[in-house]
């Protein structure tokens, strides 16, 4: 963030401030998790599922916080507090305050929105920060580590952890940029209309890159037309052509490339092979799922050998060189950089081989039936290469979040994997879905042993433990809260690990 004072904060976010004095600057970081709150920084009184923050304000300040931002006074805390006025809930986006029970932190939540929208638009204003957003139903954890490492290689960059992609993580995350930041890369998630909208006022983006319109939280959406008109919230919000506004679509989606009609920005089209603007041609993969090809633009070519696993991230590399073109970089650092990233989120097409050769494939931190049909291809994809037929086991959980249609898309994803001749099934619990999962298989293909259904993690990796030989490949993958990835771990400890991935 850049240097702000405590009379500035409360101006911006429009509140008073509560002890302190007004020209005492924030120097730190600003923080929810108090046990990371250091000298300068400040403190945010969140709600969670289980804590209030203001219970942790005296705390934060006695750990040398400059200030705390509350929705009310805490008595006994010393130090400054800055109390920000409420808010009407119902007018927020407040979906990540389960806990939110009186408001408080829909109003610490705007002031947050503010404070981060103040602090962008000074950068961008005076330092040239360019933003990046980026939204999809699969793939935007992926395609933001990718804009990170290209646009690395080009100056210095923010971007969030992991997934942080909601109303906390966003202007966390793009509190993170000062004026030493040359690119603010930003992953944007909804999960209802106006989300993203929301989002993009927080931090202004002039790059924006929408990946596919997918199945992801239909449950919440209801139609993939809905989900469409809500990830087009994004090309919405950038600036004309004029002033610089990129709109980066896929055309392997036709509801992406009809959001060409949306945007008054640039648009770029990315896509494999055809006639898309940034294209990738002579497209193979490795026997780790790593694809080559040739990166194909207005601006010349160059060859591209990724080093992330997986079909899928052609498309994803695509963007990415979209973004670094658009940012000024040429074809060739581009490619380069391309060539240097891994994957730089955990637990996604994490692609490991045991001491003694056995293949895990970590996929397990989230799952919904595009990116699980992505995964199940490169494992059979992994399995041929080289002209061989290696067994391969699928490890699979829940697709949460899909609402009515979570028993046939699990059934679907059943019948897939039979098409692919995946060899092995592990089916783990014992809900609707998982049992549509097994039932599609095993009406698909016919199957016997192929097959099986455990109740949770403990049998699937006594299963494992019993049955997996030095050869195999082993995809595990399923919704974060199923928390598979400890069968991917436990096959990593139990067997050891190769030195290089």
């Amino acid at each position: 963030m850049i240097d702000l004072t405590l009379g500035e904060i409360a101006d911006i976010v429009g509140g008073r401030l509560h002890g302190g004095a007004p020209g005492t600057v924030v120097t730190g970081t600003v923080e929810f998790d108090s046990r990371r709150v250091g000298p300068g920084g400040l403190f945010l009184a969140l709600p969670g599922e289980r804590v209030d923050g203001h219970d942790f304000v005296a705390g934060a300040l006695a750990a040398g916080a400059a200030a705390a931002l509350v929705a009310r006074p805490v008595d006994g805390a010393d130090g400054a507090q800055i109390v920000v006025p409420p808010v009407d809930r119902r007018e927020t986006n407040a979906m990540a305050l389960a806990a939110d029970a009186d408001g408080s932190g829909a109003a610490v939540l705007a002031a947050l929105g503010a404070l981060a929208r103040a602090s962008v638009d000074r950068l961008v204003a005076e330092h040239g920060l360019v933003v990046v957003g980026v939204t999809g139903s699969s793939g935007k954890t992926s395609t933001k580590d990718l804009i990170g490492a290209v646009l690395s290689a080009a100056g210095t960059v923010v971007a969030p952890p992991g997934s942080f992609n909601n109303e906390i993580g966003h202007p966390w995350t793009a509190l993170r940029a000062d004026e030493s930041t040359d690119f603010l890369v930003l992953e944007m998630s909804a999960r209802a209309p106006g989300n993203i909208a929301d989002l993009a006022r927080i931090a202004p983006p002039r790059i924006g890159v929408v990946l596919n319109v997918g199945t992801a939280h239909l449950g919440e959406f209801g139609s993939r037309d809905v989900i469409a008109a809500t990830k087009g919230e994004l090309v919405e919000a950038l600036p004309p052509a004029s002033e610089g506004g990129v709109a980066v679509l896929t055309r392997d989606d036709d509801r992406v490339q009809a959001m060409a009609d949306r945007t008054a920005a640039r648009v770029v089209s990315v896509g494999v092979g055809g006639s898309a603007e940034v294209r990738a041609e002579s497209v193979t993969l490795d026997d780790r799922a790593r694809a080559h090809f040739r990166l194909v633009t207005p601006e010349g070519g160059a060859d591209v050998a990724l080093r992330v696993h997986g079909e899928h991230q052609v498309g994803n590399a695509l963007s990415a060189a979209a973004v670094g073109l658009a940012c000024g970089m040429d074809v060739a650092a581009v490619a380069a950089a391309l060539g240097t990233a891994t994957a730089a989120s955990q637990r996604r097409m994490d692609v490991r081989v045991t001491a003694d050769g056995v293949t895990v494939i970590n996929d397990s931190y989230n799952a919904n039936p595009d990116s699980m049909r992505a995964a199940l291809k490169s494992l059979a994809l992994m399995a041929r290469a080289g002209g061989g037929h290696r067994r391969t086991w699928a490890v699979l959980g829940e697709m949460a979040e899909l609402g009515e249609d979570a028993v046939i898309e699990h059934d679907l994803v059943g019948r897939f994997l039979v098409r692919l001749d995946i060899s092995q099934l592990v089916v783990v619990g014992h809900g609707r879905p998982q049992r549509a999962l097994f039932q599609g298989a095993i009406q698909e293909g016919s199957w016997g042993s192929e097959a099986d259904h455990v109740a949770d993690v403990d049998e699937a990796v006594a299963l494992l433990d019993e049955r997996v030989q030095p050869g195999d490949l082993v995809l595990v993958k399923a919704s974060q809260a199923v928390g598979l990835w400890s069968v991917a771990e436990h096959l990593l400890e139990a067997r050891g690990e190769e030195n290089s991935k």
